[in-house]
């Protein structure tokens, strides 16, 4: 999927992942915005984006991505727009539709009789401690 730059800023900052004394001199830590009210995506798309799990919005809408997990700033500008690919993947699939289903009538009577056998042991028990 081909992302649009005019709906993309990047921000770059210094990271705290690996690099050693290199995190503390070179901004290689990416965050990336992505303008979702004004991006071309479904309604439906947009709205499961927007309640994804893990997935931050800012106040007006806008998608925010953050990746330091590499050394260099073009690896961690990669791994951000590869991360909102895959967001805009999974929510462009539809969920499945539920279908409430019945316990089968065999599996109904076992739970009954379960239940019995449960109900008679603890009658029992209840009128030994009476005595």
């Amino acid at each position: 999927m081909i992302l649009p730059d005019h709906l993309i800023t990047e921000r770059f900052t210094r990271g705290s992942g690996p690099g050693g004394q290199n995190v503390n001199k070179v901004e290689t830590a990416v965050e990336l915005r992505f303008n979702l009210p004004e991006s071309t995506l479904p309604d439906d798309v947009k709205a499961r984006l927007r309640n994804w799990p893990g997935v931050r919005l800012t106040a007006d809408g806008w998608v925010l991505i953050e990746a330091r997990e590499h050394r260099t700033q073009g690896q961690n500008r990669e791994a951000a727009r590869q991360r909102l690919r895959e967001y805009i993947a999974r929510a462009s699939r539809r969920p499945k539709k539920r279908r409430p289903t019945k316990r089968s009538a065999a599996s109904n009577e076992k739970r009954l009789s379960h239940k019995q056998r449960r109900s008679s042991l603890k009658r029992e028990r209840r009128q030994d401690s009476d005595d």
